[in-house]
């Protein structure tokens, strides 16, 4: 289910990762496995995030239950943002 984050996290994949027209990604899809992003990529995602929203992310929490996919990347950050 597509929260409110989902569209700005979609964007910010498409605009840095998919660089070729026919390229796309389905919100629960692993960015990993697919090869959209490797860990260099997860390293900017987590700057974008902490950046865009004023979160930190430390580096227990940086791993695939988090942060492989949309809709992961989408849930971790809201329980970042309603516990802050």
């Amino acid at each position: 289910m597509p929260t409110t984050y989902h569209g700005a996290i979609r964007e910010f994949i498409t605009e840095n990762f998919l660089y070729r027209a026919d390229m796309s990604v389905e919100d629960g899809q692993s960015l990993l496995d697919s090869g959209v992003m490797d860990s260099t990529g997860v390293l900017e995602l987590i700057a974008f995030l902490e950046t865009t929203y004023g979160i930190s992310v430390a580096d227990n929490e940086i791993i695939p239950d988090n942060l492989d996919s949309i809709d992961r990347v989408s849930a971790y950050l809201g329980s970042k943002l309603k516990a802050a």
